[in-house]
């Protein structure tokens, strides 16, 4: 099979000639697969925060990279986002909603192979370390996706968090002090806290693991490798070094545009409220912490910038920076104030735009795209990228055509699934989202990018008309949800709970896989 990317490279570089026999001829490129958990678009090349400290995102971004502006995510969580991108199927197909859901309950799953199992099947060395797979824990021990590489080891461990100078919701703690009384601090969810380490950047879990792989990009491989990397910030906690926060020291930090009533268009069919600002947006407001909450998550993103710095670095030098398709990705978006929220787990843009750049070997422009793209066509594209056999039963397309030409006509929407029955459908310029219980938002990017303004009550013409073509995006009928496999507090905390399953090795018989 004539592989993509010679004839890709050769598209963009306006030298067209040989391309078959340049295709037919080179060697496989090897693919470093780089995740970002819970980074949203406020980086540089994306523009969503002017504030945002990220060199290595921009020169990663401005050296040949393609920079996919309106790439979202399949599922606006975790777990979701990450089992439909590796399994090539959509949560509507597998019943995956939620973080509590373990993709290899799923019948599609236990029968296909993940994108790594399909590079693996089909000649790669697979390798891996951090979190790329949303990790489950049962009786066994943890699932990590540890069955999906040839290669694999757990993600190193860093340090705990300065106590004197952490702030918490649910401890209700502000610089490491008691806060005032406050009925926000009451219901649970994971930890809302942010604050430095005790320790500097080379005793944390991510830039350990930066170093590791850094190491392994210095070998000789016998074949072309499969490299997942995945670092944990800026995921809550956010417990990074104090390095990360002094970087803002001399910057009057401030969040994004807030307003206040945003949510009152947001009517039920029965004409109730739809949403009302979080515990944790309150808790915020009620002691003036926005503003500081911001500074903790810009001083996160910062941090693993530094990560990926590292590995980008240890590539540039390595034996393989010339062959080397490198994809730098995040799960989801993360909302810090925008619709009185924060965290994710929304149909909003904030919470399912995500960054997305592809870099090609022998590029050296920065290409910028506004063609609408999900991770669910990462699968494809990097099959198709490298040469492998296609797989047409996945819910992905390929967006090879917006690499050669980041102008392409590209008349696809992208869907993000928010639960059984409710979706989130965008294009370039407009956002539909359909819940389960029937309640609809559309908004006009063009004129309102902060989805401030739901046109749902005013459907003129345009606005009928783009909620008709969305809306077909959206399935009729979605698969069951999965099986819960969540566990109690208290097995969470158990031994058992924390060690590494060993059951789930070796890796899966990749033969017996579709």
């Amino acid at each position: 099979m004539i592989r993509l990317l010679p004839l890709l490279i050769a598209a963009l570089t306006c030298s067209a000639s040989e391309n078959k026999a340049s295709a037919e001829s080179s060697s496989p490129p090897n693919v470093l697969f780089v995740a970002i958990d819970d980074l949203n678009d406020w980086i540089a090349p994306f523009g969503g925060h002017p504030q945002a400290i990220t060199p290595n995102l921009e020169r990663f971004a401005n050296r040949g990279s393609v920079v996919f502006q309106n790439a979202h995510c399949a599922g606006p969580v975790c777990g979701p986002s990450r089992s439909a991108l590796l399994s090539g199927f959509l949560p509507s197909t597998t019943g995956l909603y939620g973080n509590a859901q373990n993709m290899l309950h799923s019948e599609l799953v236990q029968t296909h192979a993940t994108l790594p199992e399909y590079f693996a099947k089909n000649g790669y060395h697979t390798i891996s370390r951090g979190k790329i797979f949303h990790a489950h824990a049962s009786k066994t021990g943890r699932d990590d996706g540890q069955w999906a590489f040839e290669e694999w080891l757990p993600r190193l461990g860093g340090v705990g968090v300065d106590k004197t100078k952490l702030y918490s919701r649910n401890q209700n703690i502000i610089n490491g002090q008691p806060g005032p009384p406050s009925e926000y601090t009451r219901r649970g969810g994971s930890e809302f806290a942010w604050g430095p380490t005790r320790g500097p950047k080379e005793e944390t879990g991510d830039y350990r693991n930066a170093h590791w792989a850094a190491e392994q990009l210095q070998r000789d491989f016998d074949e072309p490798f499969f490299m997942a990397i995945g670092f944990s910030k800026p995921h809550l906690p956010f417990y990074v070094p104090q390095e990360f926060f002094d970087l803002y020291a001399d910057v009057d930090v401030k969040a994004n545009p807030i307003k206040r009533d945003d949510l009152d268009d947001i009517l039920k069919p029965n004409g109730d409220p739809k949403f009302s600002p979080t515990d944790d947006f309150l808790w915020l407001e009620e002691n003036d912490l926005i503003d500081e909450a911001t500074h903790a998550y810009l001083a996160a993103v910062s941090y693993a910038d530094a990560c990926l710095g590292v590995l980008l670095e240890a590539l540039e030098s390595s034996p393989h920076a010339d062959n080397t398709i490198v994809v730098v990705w995040g799960d989801h978006g993360w909302h810090l104030g925008e619709k009185l929220r924060f965290r994710k787990a929304a149909g909003w843009t904030e919470a399912t735009r995500m960054p997305l750049m592809v870099r090609l070997p022998g590029m050296a422009e920065r290409q910028d795209t506004r063609r609408a793209v999900n991770l669910i066509d990462l699968y494809p594209t990097l099959i198709e990228l490298c040469g492998l056999p296609t797989k047409p039963e996945l819910d992905g397309r390929s967006f090879g055509p917006v690499l050669a030409d980041p102008t392409v006509a590209w008349d696809y929407p992208t869907m993000t699934v928010l639960k059984e029955g409710g979706a989130s459908v965008r294009d370039e310029r407009w956002s539909y989202i359909r819940y389960d219980d029937g309640t609809e938002e559309v908004y006009d990017l063009a004129h309102d990018p902060f989805e401030w303004s739901n046109l749902t009550t005013r459907r003129a013409p345009e606005v009928a008309a783009a909620v008709e073509r969305l809306a077909r995006v959206i399935p009729d009928d979605f698969a069951p949800t999965g099986r819960n496999s969540k566990l109690s507090d208290a097995d969470k905390r158990s031994e058992w709970a924390r060690r590494i399953d060993p059951t789930l090795k070796p890796k899966r018989v990749l033969a017996e896989l579709k």
